[in-house]
């Protein structure tokens, strides 16, 4: 393919928050002020081409940026590289172009909540009041501006260290390493080491690297498999939405004082909008009796799914210990619903795999460490009770996925209007992390993370996701 071709081909696919990160990270090649005029990424390889940091005969610089922020499908499918291959190619002395420095200030902007970026910018107020008044802006965007004021750089993180130590020390813990790893290298830098203690240093710096590393291992063989997922469509999202529990207010009396499900349908949205990005057949049923909710599952277990590659379902309801409820407040077995998709039940779908992320109570004990609401039928606040699915809900079968919003006998969270910290969390990861080739267990770490960081201030509650898999394979979605 011709050299600007290819350029604008990659610069087609990134999104608006790839290219900030791309000139975040070329800051030390390409200046602030002349990064001022750049609007797109055709802009921003041009500049760096007049730099001579991308040639056509030499694309390291471009493979490390995609690299550095994570868009493994553009290293892969564009530039015939891999992270592995990339991970060693960075090991080697002198090759990295993108500072340590910059890179570990991008990893904490990928890193941070939007919590803990609002604590950041009001922690900083004083020096710089633009942060505190704009909303809008990235953590990146922060890091700029401490630049400039001169309260940050690559030997004056006190300020940053001082913050970090106030809202997570997992961020913290960051920055000292990479001080630690700094020092030892301006160590070796200085003669100290000669060469036996270069290799030490950069076996302990590069703890990733293994020995399948060495020449003469296939390289096929260390790469994990991935399941089939080309398909279009992907497959069936199927979403079961209880809202209105009027009846079963009326019908069963110990369920008199549960609350309708204000704000699931912002859950419902947010899976229906990444799911078709993610190229899966919506399916949504909405206010299901118990039957009702068996009768549905019975359906899509009894459909031809030979061309389809997954089946995801989202039950979005109130619960209690390994049940679901009809918004008639029957029960219906999550076990019941998750084994009907087993190569007995479903043929059409055998070895292929079956996700379900369930949002419903499954306790109602609050977890110790925005008005909010409960799914338990013996809360009586703001915040929805969701819980840990029981490892027997999921069927003694491989490529099963099961993801439930919280360990079990816990409550979890549902603001009114803007729905689930667990749904809009997994959706804003799935979003974000499905075009940079993530699988999906990365992405639910990724979720446990940013929820288990957020505080029910009413309760003192905390909230720990927690997913359970048989899968065999890497479980990677395409945008492509």
């Amino acid at each position: 393919m011709d050299f600007h071709k290819l350029l604008y081909t990659i610069s087609e696919a990134l999104a608006t928050e790839d290219l900030v990160a791309l000139k975040f990270l070329s800051l030390e090649h390409i200046p602030l002020r002349k990064q001022e005029g750049i609007r797109d990424p055709e802009a921003l390889f041009l500049a760096l081409e007049e730099k001579g940091m991308m040639e056509e005969d030499n694309l390291s610089f471009l493979k490390e940026l995609l690299f550095r922020i994570n868009r493994i499908d553009l290293l892969t499918d564009k530039l015939s590289s891999s992270r592995e291959e990339m991970e060693r190619e960075l090991q080697i002395p002198g090759r990295a172009k993108v500072s340590q420095f910059r890179y570990l200030l991008f990893q904490l902007s990928e890193n941070i909540t939007t919590d803990e970026l609002k604590s950041l910018k009001f922690l900083l107020m004083k020096e710089l009041p633009k942060c505190k008044l704009d909303n809008e802006m990235m953590l990146i965007s922060v890091f700029i501006e401490m630049e400039k004021k001169g309260l940050l750089a690559e030997e004056n993180l006190e300020t940053l260290k001082t913050i970090c130590e106030k809202i997570d020390k997992s961020l913290l813990k960051k920055i000292e390493e990479y001080e630690s790893e700094r020092n030892v290298e301006m160590y070796i830098t200085e003669g100290h080491g000669g060469q036996t203690g270069v290799s030490e240093v950069q076996d302990s710096l590069w703890p990733s690297q293994t020995a399948s590393d060495s020449p003469g291992i296939d390289e096929e063989i260390q790469q994990p498999d991935m399941y089939k997922m080309s398909s279009q469509p992907r497959g069936i999202c199927l979403i079961l939405n209880n809202h209105d529990f009027t009846k079963a207010r009326s019908e069963v009396p110990k369920l008199q004082n549960i609350k309708d499900r204000n704000g699931t349908d912002a859950d419902a949205a947010a899976l229906k909008k990444v799911f078709t990005k993610l190229h899966f057949e919506i399916a949504e049923h909405k206010d299901l009796t118990a039957q009702e909710i068996r009768h549905t599952v019975h359906l899509y277990r009894s459909m031809d799914h030979q061309d389809r590659d997954c089946f995801v379902c989202c039950i979005l309801s109130h619960g209690d210990k390994g049940i679901v409820f009809g918004t008639d407040g029957q029960e219906t077995s999550i076990q019941e619903l998750t084994t009907s998709f087993t190569g007995m039940n479903c043929p059409s779908l055998a070895g292929k795999p079956k996700v379900f992320f369930i949002q419903a109570c499954q306790g109602d004990t609050f977890q110790k460490g925005v008005h909010i609401e409960t799914d338990s039928t013996e809360l009586d606040s703001s915040v929805e009770a969701d819980a840990r699915f029981q490892l027997e809900c999921i069927p003694d079968e491989a490529d099963f996925l099961l993801g439930m919003a919280t360990m079990k006998d816990f409550v979890s969270y549902r603001s009114t209007t803007q729905g689930t910290w667990y749904i809009q969390s997994l959706c804003e990861h799935l979003e974000k992390s499905c075009p940079r080739g993530e699988d999906i267990l990365s992405i639910l770490t990724a979720v446990n993370r940013e929820v288990s960081r957020k505080n029910d201030r009413l309760n003192q509650g905390k909230q720990m996701p927690q997913p359970s898999f048989t899968l065999r394979k890497k479980l990677i979605f395409p945008i492509n």
